[in-house]
């Protein structure tokens, strides 16, 4: 089969290792578009995983293994000479983890870096990366700044470091940084984390100043050669720009540019602005200038000799402007991402035209550099320029002025972003560094307090749309801090608890929401108070896996006895305190023994049908959303599977029209996945596969994807789609290892499902390979009893061993009730009676009786019943129409395996549908027909 133009990109990084993610960051695709060309890729190259579809990844035509193409920024211009200087650096790479090349701003630091970067990254087999920290003044934000240039997003459950870290831990890559010097201590950090635990990636780093870690090598960037016997990268490079700039000059004219060098110290940025001025002073007219004595290169006593080169080119040039252009200059400087004329003129307060006038002749002299894009012209400043510019604001008396206009500009352009639906992503990226700049500043001003909460709170919603969900979490807590009423900065404190659960991080939603108390009774909201400590106790027990630090009991009952106390008639704190009280009761009953099961399971539903009723009354959907939560979970594990799967599709149903707010966020994520739970015990394939399906898509879960596929392969398994298990199993166990392969017991079923789907189709190796997974995910009882007995007798079955299948599932449901209860209890009887019919166990007519009795109303289950009914009976058109209410269901295999059990022709058929579904043939078992 022909693989299209994508597909064949697809591969190629499929070669290269990169995650799904990675490979729709890349290709500026949906992570759900990847998934479905590496199912196509998976069918038409009829390999069985990703691993042998790596395999089959194409080398580029002339070379050896395949080397992705390093990211990294294209220069403008070219580089000139330092052979020498590349050598030495090439090779301290080769020797070492980590090299800081230091120096001056202005001597050349990032150039040579990325010349270097891009000679040797062909030695990586996983690429060269390249971040810029010119941006960055918060050293909480260095790894999410490297985790954009890998193309990653955050990872609910883990930080931005360790994100980056589960992903370079395997890859041999080099990884650049670039003016690392305002945030050393924050990169220092990063760093020791970063190299201790990826042992094949190196890092080059640029800084000012070197960084102290441990692996640390050193490389002095030394200024460009000044002539010695006739050469000279220095003047090599003043030839080469002033050509640029329209002027090529007289190799006979050399001696007199290399007297420039030297007086600029060989300084590459300082040369190149000397070049800029050549086209209207000439030779003679920079040379006098230079030595000028009112014009000494001067810098003032910080700065060491060759900073005091770039410092003096810099007050040359800049004295040589006109004054409007110095003003507009220093006003653009407050700009730490590259800006639009519009964007300048809104900051620097001038009309557009005049403003586009200015910048184009600062451009002209160096000061700023042009990138054109289509609709756009952007303009930025080198770093070195760019503090010379704020330096010069602060001097003219500006910098307030200018910095207040800049923050009126961040929080007009987060206004629009909030309603904006085209190019969100990028317009969003283009601005964010800006936003999180003016937030910086203002945030330290007490005059510009309002504005600065403003922005926090626009930036904290913004970074959640854009699911930079720890960076959210942090902002809303800032704007917090921010708020001047307490009552603002107890709804900030939710919200960062909100974002703290969609993070899974539930000791900081704890901790958020019991900071919301302390800001909502400082305002005199009782009410609030007793929402937030009520609030904190409920989800201790409804997000238990998501702690760390498990609440102690006597904690929680504290919390709810003051919440208790301050709610008084208020609905919303009466309806809390009930849902946390509905939450002890549940989990109580979920860990008392089974003698107890009969009284407290009851006395739970009572406890969270009242806290359903409190919530409704409030009309808030997200309050009556987390009792319903409550209710299902306690009508599960009552055994009610149909009134469990009714509750979850009240809840879904609740959520489908409320906003995307973080507490909207994190309750439908959670709702979805219960309803997919319901669905399948009530056996309602189609509705499984809608909500896991939903749950799969979702954009928060793009970097999880064992968490965000989980339940779509349990569904797909038991309907029998292999083809989707195949396809979803790669994104599972791909984002599974890169997440650090965590131990969580909610990923057993899906590992088991794709294990059994691979043993259908009687690929051993496949199905050792998975088995070896589920091993490490889940040793629980649920392994053993639950779901381990469903798929395992799935697979018995399917191989003719009915006595074996038997045994796997000999406990009585009773016996093991916490572990078959919620999905796998219709499952379980159901299969447990046709293993017995196909067994010739003498008690089977009784089993099937019983079973049919526990799985009334579940489609799947109930033909399971009727068939094994009608196998025990000889009954063969009973039997064959339980194939069409297999189909019916939506159940493919189901339906074929019954053809095959009813013989003859019907088998044939039931063979054919089995290959067609990518599965082996049947083993004969013993049958009554």
């Amino acid at each position: 089969m022909e693989i299209s133009p994508r597909e064949a990109e697809v591969l190629e990084l499929v070669g290269a290792h990169l995650s799904n993610a990675e490979i729709a960051a890349r290709l500026c695709i949906s992570v759900r578009t990847v998934e479905s060309h590496v199912s196509s890729l998976l069918r038409k190259l009829e390999v069985p995983d990703r691993r042998a579809l790596a395999q089959r990844a194409p080398e580029p035509a002339g070379s050896g293994p395949f080397h992705p193409a390093p990211v990294l920024p294209a220069p403008l211009t070219s580089f000139i000479g330092r052979v020498s200087e590349r050598t030495e650096l090439t090779e301290m790479i080769k020797a070492h983890r980590q090299v800081t090349a230091v120096g001056p701003g202005g001597v050349g630091k990032t150039r040579l870096a990325l010349a270097v970067a891009a000679e040797v990254a062909g030695a990586y087999a996983d690429g060269v990366w390249f971040a810029d920290l010119v941006p960055v003044t918060d050293p909480g934000m260095i790894a999410t700044t490297v985790a954009g240039a890998l193309g990653l997003g955050e990872q609910p459950g883990r930080d931005m470091t360790e994100s980056v870290v589960a992903a370079l831990a395997d890859r041999h890559a080099l990884l650049v940084l670039d003016n690392c010097e305002q945030v050393v201590d924050g990169v220092a950090l990063f760093l020791e984390r970063l190299l201790v635990t990826c042992s094949r990636v190196t890092v080059l780093a640029t800084s000012r100043a070197r960084l102290m870690v441990p692996f640390e090598r050193v490389y002095p960037v030394p200024p460009l050669s000044l002539p010695v016997d006739g050469e000279s990268d220095a003047v090599a490079l003043f030839m080469e720009r002033a050509a640029a700039v329209g002027r090529s000059l007289d190799p006979a004219l050399c001696d007199q540019i290399a007297s420039i060098c030297e007086r600029l110290d060989g300084m590459a940025l300082a040369i190149e602005l000397a070049a800029a001025r050549y086209p209207t002073l000439g030779l003679d007219g920079i040379t006098a200038a230079l030595f000028h004595p009112l014009r000494m290169l001067t810098g003032g006593s910080r700065a060491d000799e060759r900073h005091r080169s770039v410092r003096g080119a810099l007050d040359w040039s800049h004295a040589l402007l006109e004054p409007a252009d110095r003003a507009l200059l220093r006003q653009v400087s407050v700009f730490v991402a590259p800006f639009t004329t519009v964007a300048a003129a809104e900051v620097a307060g001038g009309e557009e035209g005049i403003v586009a006038e200015g910048l184009a002749r600062l451009a002209e002299q160096s000061l700023l550099v042009v990138t054109a894009s289509p609709g756009r012209t952007e303009y930025r400043a080198l770093e070195t320029i760019r503090q010379y510019g704020m330096e010069r604001l602060s001097e003219a008396g500006e910098l307030v002025d200018t910095r207040s206009r800049h923050v009126r500009w961040c929080l007009a352009k987060a206004a629009e972003l909030a309603v904006a639906r085209e190019d969100w992503r990028a317009r969003f990226d283009s601005v964010a560094d800006d936003l999180r700049a003016a937030l910086a500043w203002a945030a330290d001003r007490p005059e510009q307090r309002t504005d600065a909460y403003r922005l926090a709170r626009s930036l904290a919603e913004l970074t959640f749309t854009r699911h930079l969900i720890g960076e959210s979490q942090g902002r809303y807590e800032q704007a917090a801090a921010l708020a001047d009423d307490p009552a603002v900065s107890a709804s900030m404190l939710r919200q960062a608890a909100a974002v703290a659960g969609c993070r899974m991080h539930g000791d900081d939603m704890s901790r958020l929401h019991r900071a919301a108390a302390d800001a909502a009774r400082r305002s005199g909201d009782t009410a609030g108070t007793a929402c937030d400590l009520a609030t904190a106790a409920a989800n201790a027990y409804r997000f238990s896996s998501k702690f760390v630090r498990k609440l102690p009991q006597e904690e929680a009952i504290a919390l709810m006895a003051q919440a208790r106390e301050l709610a008084g008639d208020d609905p919303a704190a009466q309806a809390a305190v009930a849902l946390a009280e509905a939450g002890r009761a549940l989990t109580d009953a979920i860990g008392a023994a089974q003698g107890l099961y009969d009284t407290a399971v009851p006395v739970t539903i009572a406890r969270a049908e009242r806290a359903v009723e409190l919530a409704h009354r409030t009309g808030d959907p997200l309050a009556e959303s987390a009792a319903l939560d409550t209710l299902a979970g306690a009508q599960s594990w009552a055994g009610d599977t149909f009134a469990a799967a009714d509750t979850a599709r009240r809840r879904i149903t609740l959520l489908s029209s409320t906003p995307d707010t973080p507490a909207g966020t994190h309750e439908l994520i959670e709702a979805l996945g219960e309803a997919t739970e319901a669905s399948l015990g009530a056996g309602d394939l189609p509705a499984a596969r809608r909500w896991a399906r939903q749950l799969a898509d979702h954009p928060l879960l793009a970097e999880v994807g064992h968490r965000a596929t989980g339940w779509l392969l349990v569904a797909d398994a038991l309907a029998g789609n292999v083809e989707e298990i195949l396809a979803g199993s790669v994104r599972f166990l791909d984002a599974w290892q890169r997440a650090g392969g965590p131990a969580r017991s909610i990923l057993g079923p899906p590992a088991a499902a794709v294990a059994t789907i691979h043993g259908l189709r009687d690929d051993h190796d496949a199905r050792r390979d998975w088995s070896a997974v589920l091993i490490q995910l889940d040793s629980s009882p649920g392994n053993t009893y639950g779901y381990g007995a469903v798929f395992d007798a799935m697979l018995l079955l399917h191989r003719g061993q009915a006595p074996e299948a038997l045994e796997r599932m000999a406990p009585e449901p009773a016996e093991v009730w916490q572990w078959v209860t919620w999905i796998w209890l219709h499952w379980y009887v159901a299969l447990r009676a046709e293993a017995a019919v196909l067994a010739g166990s003498p008690d089977a007519r009784d089993r099937v009786a019983e079973a049919r009795t526990i799985v009334a109303g579940n489609p799947v289950a109930g033909a399971i019943v009727e068939r094994a009914e009608a196998l025990l009976d000889g009954d063969q058109e009973a039997l064959l129409a339980t194939a069409d209410a297999f189909d019916a269901a939506g159940c493919r295999y189901q339906s074929a395996r019954t053809l095959v059990l009813a013989g003859g022709d019907h088998a044939e058929r039931g063979a054919a549908a089995l290959a067609d579904l990518g599965l082996a043939p049947m083993a004969p078992a013993p049958t009554p027909m």
